[in-house]
Order: C-alpha cells, then structure tokens, then sequence
C-alpha cells in the first residue's frame, strides 16, 4: 500500500506515503496514529451527536414541524458543523495537512487517500474549501434556524445555499476528472473502496440533497409569488 518514493535531487529525502499519483510530494507526512475503524467511528459519532442535538432543540422551538421539515433542519445543522469547522479546520491548516495528528488532520489524510490534493496545497481545493467554510457553513445555521422558526425568508435563503453546495461540488467533481481523463492524473488510490466509498459517496450527498432542496425552494417560491399575484389582482378589481 505503500508508493515507494526516492528523492528527485542527489541527497533529497522523500517520505514514503500511500497517496497518488505515485511520487506526488507531500510536505512533512506523518503516517496517521490512529486506526481506520476508530477515525470513522469517531465521525459517526459526531455526526450522531449533531443530529440528535438539532433534533430536540428544533422540536423544542416548533413541536409540530412535520418529518420532512425536521430532516431538513437536521441536514443543514450537519451540512453546517462539518463546512465551518472541518473544511475550516482544512482551509486554516491545509499546509502542514500532512503531519498533523489531530482528530481532524487524521481524518483528511484518511480521506486524502481518495483525493490526494487536499495534502498537496492544491488552489482549487484550497480556495473551494475556503468559500464553503465561510460562506455555506454559517449560512447552512442560518437556514437552519429560519426553519425551525418557521421564518417567511426560508425558501429565497435556501435556495442560495444548496446551489452555492450543488455548484462547489460539480466543480470538485469536474476538476479531479479533467485531470484524471484529460491529462492523465489520478489523485485516488487503485482501490474501489476509496474511490467509490470516499470520494463518490461521501460527496454525493452534496449533489443529491442540495439539488432536491433547490428544486423544492424554486417550487415554494413559485406558488407565494401565485397567490401574491391573484391576491393582488383580486384587489385591483374589487
């Protein structure tokens, strides 16, 4: 599992690492201390423990929102926790990536195992990863609040939101397979597992789920700007 690297200058050392393309250079790797089953394990459970909070503190503020309104909650809550505080986590610390020990820093080289560019100062991933954990993170909460409170600007606020994400991640998409088809580079390991379970999976989400919020925003607004209208015209003719 391990590409076996020698130095491009006489007397250069290069740490050996697992990540693709064969030879990529990662600055200060350090092979993660912890196990696979502990860091996915220990994402699980922070996702968990989000969940369940956003789930009694929404139905404490609105005891009636239905299933579907209470998912949607959860989601951005979640959406919201892992673009401001785990993307952040990359976009202030994408530099020295590649020896951290942290809870966070293992997880990104775990997931670097799919998409090597996140150790490798890549400007996409870098400024992608900025604009999402400024941006969608703390509006992800916002949305989030203003459906639990059942607020009138919800919809226009979401709809934003879940494009900015369904174009982040088209583009995230697009990049590393121009790269893999056009120029030949692969950022991911040869394994199915990290491919399709990393780097497809985990970022599908953010296509799928997005892409139907979008569409029910653009459907909500569309009937309030109908009953505006026949309400409006209802007055001039009366």
């Amino acid at each position: 599992m391990i590409a076996n690297l020698t130095g491009s200058n006489k007397g250069e050392s290069i740490i050996e690492h697992p990540y693709y393309p064969v030879g990529v250079h990662i600055a200060g790797y350090l092979a993660n201390e912890s196990s696979v089953p502990y860091l996915l394990a220990c994402f699980a459970v922070g996702c968990s423990v989000i969940f369940s909070a956003s789930y009694f503190v929404t139905k404490s503020l609105r005891p009636n929102i239905s299933k579907g309104e209470l998912l949607t909650v959860m989601w951005f809550v979640l959406s919201g926790s892992i673009h401001f505080w785990f993307e952040g986590y990359y976009a202030i610390n994408q530099a020295n990536m590649g020896g951290l020990q942290t809870l966070f820093g293992q997880l990104w080289k775990e997931y670097a195992l799919s998409d090597s560019r996140y150790l490798t100062q890549n400007a996409f991933v870098l400024c992608m990863e900025s604009i999402t954990a400024i941006c969608w993170g703390p509006l992800c909460y916002i949305v989030a609040g203003m459906i639990a409170t059942d607020h009138h600007l919800r919809h226009p606020l979401q709809a934003v939101v879940s494009l900015g994400q369904l174009y982040g991640d088209v583009l995230y998409y697009a990049t590393s397979m121009f790269d893999h088809y056009m120029l030949d580079v692969t950022y991911s390991r040869p394994e199915a597992f990290y491919f399709w379970g990393y780097y497809v999976l985990m970022n599908a989400f953010w296509i799928v789920i997005p892409g139907w919020l979008l569409i029910n925003s653009i459907n909500a607004s569309g009937e309030a700007f109908k009953v505006a209208r026949t309400v409006q015209t209802g007055r001039k003719n009366k």
